[in-house]
């Protein structure tokens, strides 16, 4: 085997298979090297950036031949956010290799023996299939790579988003999430621009400080909507002014909550979640089964 190092570039890696924690696979002289960027079938150069005895992990840094199972991501944030992981491979691939993982654990790792395995189910939808979606507030917002470089300096500092994976204090601004139907990304939207136009502050991680802390919205397939609005510094004129005109703008939200959460983490346990319209609750229907959704209930997201 070749000496690999940090930050050297391996020309022509064949990507060949997916792992589960969202990369693609390749190997270099038996050796496994994990990528970001990749989908099984292409041929890409990878640069390293850490090294194990017997695997690498690295970075795509140029694709020699596209993979036929590539396709276009939807969303604008692809790439950055860290959400969706597969947007770049096409969904017949993405259940293909699903399937595959499924079957290697079993049998190839796991030694069972099991009988042949049914073809998996597709999803109808590929996109709006979450029914619950939870965005943090931070002064902190993460800058894209398009940011930086165009050397513009980025005055507002607000976002209201995801956290960038492996940064607990930094968030992407999103503007359209492909995860929850609407009125999520509406709604998420207007709380964001009403902050802005009321001067109403962002939540300072390490500081713990600011009004806005995080936004949960459920949605159901009968069409009932939950939001919830958890605020660290207590305002009540300015958040009750705020979930007014919610009212307003979203008569079909079943469930207006809001929480004064000034923990030191964002999880409602323990908290007092009040409602200001509508009910405490949400339904949803499944199967023939009816189940009541409460702020604090676990119920499967996708």
């Amino acid at each position: 085997m070749g000496k690999v190092n940090k930050n050297i570039v391996l020309p022509d890696l064949e990507v060949i298979d997916t792992s589960a924690e969202g990369k693609a696979v390749a190997r270099h002289e038996g050796m496994v090297v994990f990528c970001e960027g990749a989908v099984p079938g292409d041929i890409v150069d990878v640069q390293i950036f850490k090294k194990k005895s017997k695997w690498a992990e690295g970075k795509v840094v140029a694709i020699k031949k596209p993979s036929e199972n590539r396709t276009e991501p939807a969303c604008k944030h692809y790439g950055t956010c860290g959400g969706c992981k597969w947007q770049n491979l096409n969904y017949k691939a993405q259940l293909h290799f699903k399937q595959k993982f499924v079957y290697d654990a079993l049998v190839r790792i796991g030694h069972l023996d099991i009988p042949e395995i049914t073809p998996i189910f597709a999803n109808e939808e590929q996109y709006f299939y979450r029914n619950k979606l939870e965005f943090s507030f931070s002064n902190k917002k993460w800058l894209t790579l398009e940011q930086i470089q165009s050397g513009t300096e980025v005055e507002n500092k607000n976002a209201v988003g995801f956290h960038i994976p492996g940064r607990f204090d930094k968030v992407l601004d999103i503007d359209h999430c492909h995860l929850q139907a609407e009125p999520s990304n509406q709604i998420r939207n207007f709380i964001r621009d009403y902050a802005y136009k009321h001067g109403l502050t962002f939540f300072d991680i390490k500081d713990k400080g600011g009004f806005f802390r995080t936004l949960m919205i459920r949605t159901t397939g009968i069409g009932e909507v939950m939001v919830v609005v958890s605020v660290y510094d207590w305002l009540e004129k300015e958040l009750f002014a705020l979930l007014d005109e919610m009212e307003v703008k979203f008569p079909q939200i079943t469930s207006l909550q809001y929480v004064h959460n000034a923990k030191a983490n964002d999880s409602f346990e323990g908290t007092d979640i009040k409602t200001y319209n509508g009910r405490s609750f949400i339904y949803e229907e499944m199967e023939g089964l009816k189940f009541k959704i409460s702020a604090k209930s676990f119920y499967q997201t996708n």
